[in-house]
């Protein structure tokens, strides 16, 4: 029996796959680079980008939270005092999740406000 099965049993090696080794291409820093921007999108943490992972990424893309850029403002750089930041603020786009939208309001100061008519 074993003679017959040695017979029949003809396996075909199959071609060894050529590797990609596409992570050759990066040195160490930038492949934690993409580690760590794979972690900043994949929010709930599960190890997966879902749907729901790339669309609050993509939402929050060209904002920022008020709070954290009013204290940029106040601590950095030429440093606003709170009536400053108080008066950039009052016809600045936030929603209502306080998100602060920088492209919109660069729109702004290039083209002016948008009438409320519009």
């Amino acid at each position: 029996m074993s003679s017959k099965r040695a017979k029949t049993k003809t396996t075909k090696k199959r071609p060894q796959r050529a590797t990609s080794n596409v992570f050759a291409m990066f040195d160490q820093s930038q492949i934690q680079e993409f580690k760590e921007a794979f972690n900043m999108i994949d929010q709930n943490r599960d190890g997966f980008i879902d749907k729901e992972d790339l669309h609050d990424m993509l939402a929050s893309l060209g904002t920022i939270q008020e709070d954290y850029l009013r204290e940029l403002l106040t601590t950095m750089g030429d440093r606003f005092t709170d009536e400053e930041v108080d008066e950039l603020y009052r016809e600045a786009p936030i929603d209502k999740k306080g998100n602060f939208n920088y492209i919109e309001f660069t729109r702004i100061l290039k083209h002016g406000a948008k009438d409320k008519d519009d």
